[in-house]
């Protein structure tokens, strides 16, 4: 199904839609910039129905618990105030302004305008991704083409439909496909109408962008992350405990599949009793952490039981690796590793535990410092600050609270760069 300037057509119309898009792109670009008032009025518009209920048909193959943290998450983030604050946190000022120029050199005047035609390829890890992606393009004026990820189960079209409806002003500046990406062409042909392209997703997939894109296309790219959670001390007081359920709970609520889950457990520790014994510890506060966070959905629970055996499977079956020492609990393990590189886990609650003396810390890191994010840290309060740095130094993003590695901040970057930053130009006129 394809979405085009407000109208619904079907796939196989895609070609011709494409076609006269090229045509249609110029006539959209000749006019006044879109005003990001009317795209947040719209987007707070549509939170307002959600908050209401509105569209909670749309929602109900969802968690309950999940779509209750999707509502509390849009009734701030999606808000007439959060929007206004992330234009001027992203952008700063975008008023126009003259240089004061200098001698033997004449004054220009700078004004911050849209990239013109953004393409995004969404990863379908997150289930309003798609639709976010394309609202921070509009939020910037640009015409936004949007390729649907194959996950997708209509959730994005239609709330981007439900926008159409409220600003009837967005149509010119939305188009939505569902084109499969092995439809090389047909992706050939949007990223040949852009301006930019915004790409989410894997290092095969953003490698597969990278040979289509035309040349001098602005390459935006979101790729593939891993987290780590850094262990400093193995105390046993009340506060170091607590932390560690935190990070449980971190564990069982994301199933490990954000980039910004921990994947690794790393300990500042040389010792392998120490290793096994910090596993022994945390294993049964995995364990209560995944019984209070399982889904009372059949369907939920179904798919989460068959991806964690089938990647017990392929280990058996030689086709992953698998450790030697596991602490199997119910519905997670705990897994002792002889490494400190830093890598993905089994995923949904299957953790790595890893030794990692401080001293060596930034050493190892910067092995993998293309996939560096977000770090978790426990540890006294007097080595908060110095063990910070020395992540930040080694290349980190966001370092966090054990538990809280995968919540929003107002006023964040998303990978160490503002995305609206990334959806503009800064055009120089001579005076």
């Amino acid at each position: 199904m394809i979405l085009y300037a407000g109208t619904v057509y079907d796939s196989s119309e895609q070609n011709r839609l494409l076609d006269e898009l090229k045509t249609r792109i110029p006539q959209t670009l000749a006019r006044e910039p879109l005003d990001p008032e009317c795209v947040i009025n719209a987007i707070d518009r549509l939170r307002q129905d959600t908050l209401a209920g509105k569209f909670d048909e749309l929602l109900v193959n969802l968690p309950k618990d999940t779509v209750a943290a999707y509502k509390a998450q849009a009734a701030v983030l999606l808000s007439k105030d959060m929007l206004h604050l992330k234009l001027k946190t992203e952008l700063g000022n975008t008023a126009e302004y003259e240089t004061e120029g200098a001698e033997g050199f004449s004054r220009i005047r700078v004004r911050t305008m849209p990239l013109g035609v953004i393409l995004h390829i969404a990863a379908g890890n997150m289930d309003f991704l798609p639709a976010y992606s394309l609202a921070e393009g509009l939020l910037t004026g640009n015409i936004n083409i949007l390729k649907l990820p194959s996950a997708d189960d209509g959730l994005s079209l239609k709330l981007i439909m439900q926008l159409i409806e409220y600003e009837p002003k967005l149509k010119d500046y939305i188009y939505v496909f569902d084109t499969p990406s092995t439809d090389i062409y047909g992706m050939q042909k949007m990223a040949a109408l852009s301006n930019g392209i915004s790409v989410w997703g894997s290092d095969v997939a953003i490698d597969a962008v990278r040979k289509m894109a035309p040349t001098g296309v602005k390459l935006i790219e979101w790729g593939q992350k891993l987290g780590f959670c850094y262990v400093s001390h193995l105390t046993e007081n009340a506060e170091a405990e607590e932390e560690l359920r935190a990070l449980a709970n971190h564990i069982a609520d994301t199933k490990q599949l954000l980039c910004s889950s921990c994947q690794v457990i790393y300990l500042n520790s040389d010792s392998d009793e120490e290793q096994a014994a910090f596993a022994r510890r945390f294993a049964p506060l995995l364990e209560e952490a995944v019984g209070k966070n399982k889904s009372d959905e059949i369907g939920v629970r179904a798919r989460d039981t068959l991806v964690s055996y089938t990647a017990r499977l392929k280990g058996i079956l030689g086709e992953e690796e698998v450790a030697d020492n596991v602490i199997r609990m119910r519905g997670c393990s705990v897994i002792i590793s002889d490494n400190s590189r830093l890598e993905l886990s089994p995923m949904m609650c299957n953790v790595l535990v890893k030794n990692l003396p401080e001293d060596r810390l930034t050493q190892v890191l910067t092995e993998s410092k293309n996939y560096l994010q977000t770090a978790g840290l426990i540890c006294p309060a007097d080595e908060r600050e110095r063990l910070t740095d020395t992540l930040l130094k080694s290349g980190l993003i966001r370092v966090t609270r054990a538990g809280n590695m995968s919540a929003y901040f107002p006023g964040e970057s998303h990978d160490g760069d503002y995305a609206l930053m990334r959806y503009v130009r800064h055009v120089n006129v001579e005076l």
